[in-house]
């Protein structure tokens, strides 16, 4: 298995977030890529730095103003005030509903950072631009092996992505990894790419990605957003729209879903996978549906993770894994390596 990491991950340190009206320690912090490196290391597999520079695929999957206010958010922020915001994450505090407008970016910094938020649990910190960006390189040089040939490659990195849509952040995410992946497998020439999320919170930033597409199918399984963060996406009458009618699928399932109806679901999804025809598969490999997990609500074990890899195995095709969720501490290291190994040895 060809393995990218971050080598910049742990820049994006944020001491706190806003967990249901609370403010608490971070949940995704560094020490969850550094498990996960480790499982990986005490199992053999090596790791490479990325090699693809990720900023012409993002250019294609989020909005250039989005982009632009990302790389200088943080250095917008000090220039309030350089002493006192060194120390201080800025977090949105009003976001554009419904009947306001988002065509027009305020000039206040606060406003600004509500605009292209979905949540206020999503903190930045002085490294975040390029902890994001070097895992967008991650995910873009994964992409590149496999559409070289490799059979499949996996992306070790943070902060995920599978929240951040076409021009906001949200759910700890701020580039979306998977979408830079799939966009990018089909700029090297494939026809189709379908794109598995097994995260327990909705990819709702790549359904919005690719709602309109037919060239990206999106299939998600994961807690029944009645009741789940993100909440406003993931139902199951979402089956996307335009030429992308048909090509996204939802299979919202309830909190404290036991591993058979998962694995019931899965089934379902590589069959509508399978019968897409695609030439090849992205999954955004999110682990919080681990028993263990702090803050999801399904009952897989370690070694179902194992049974998932040997089950992605099985639809042969040249395969791309992005790291997303996973909030367990030392199990995230080894579910995640026991997909990869039950993909392998399937």
């Amino acid at each position: 298995m060809i393995t990218f990491h971050n080598p910049l991950h742990q820049g994006h340190a944020p001491v706190h977030e806003f967990f249901r009206g609370e403010r608490v320690p971070c949940f995704e912090k560094p020490a969850r890529v550094d498990y996960v490196e480790e499982a990986l290391h005490a199992r053999g597999h090596g790791m490479s730095a990325p090699d693809v520079d990720s900023s012409p695929v993002l250019a294609q999957v989020h909005a250039p103003r989005y982009l632009a206010f990302l790389q200088t958010a943080w250095q917008q922020w000090l220039a309030l005030d350089p002493v006192a915001n060194a120390a201080v994450q800025p977090f949105p505090s009003v976001w554009p509903v419904r009947t306001l407008r988002s065509d027009v970016e305020p000039d206040n910094f606060v406003a600004r950072l509500g605009l292209y938020s979905m949540d206020n649990g999503t903190p930045m910190a002085a490294g975040t631009w390029a902890a994001a960006k070097a895992g967008a390189d991650a995910a873009a040089s994964a992409a590149a092996r496999v559409g070289q040939g490799a059979r499949a490659a996996f992306c070790c990195t943070r902060p995920p992505g599978h929240h951040a849509g076409p021009d906001f952040m949200g759910g700890y995410c701020f580039l979306n990894n998977a979408a830079v992946a799939a966009q990018a497998l089909r700029n090297q020439g494939a026809r189709r790419v379908a794109l598995l999320d097994v995260d327990y919170h909705h990819g709702n930033g790549t359904q919005s990605i690719f709602y309109d597409r037919d060239d990206v199918f999106f299939v998600s399984l994961h807690g029944d957003p009645r009741t789940e963060y993100p909440f406003y996406l993931g139902h199951a009458d979402e089956v996307g729209e335009g030429k992308g009618t048909g090509y996204n699928l939802n299979l919202p399932l309830p909190a404290g879903t036991s591993a058979a109806t998962w694995f019931a679901a899965l089934e379902q999804a590589c069959t509508r996978i399978a019968g897409y025809q695609a030439d090849a598969l992205v999954i955004s490999l999110g682990l919080d549906a681990f028993e263990g997990d702090p803050i999801s609500r399904f009952a897989l074990a370690s070694s179902d993770f194992t049974r998932l890899g040997e089950r992605l195995a099985r639809l042969d095709l040249p395969t791309v894994f992005v790291l997303e969720g996973g909030y367990a501490a030392a199990e995230l290291g080894t579910n995640a390596v026991n997909v990869l190994d039950g993909f392998e040895q399937a």
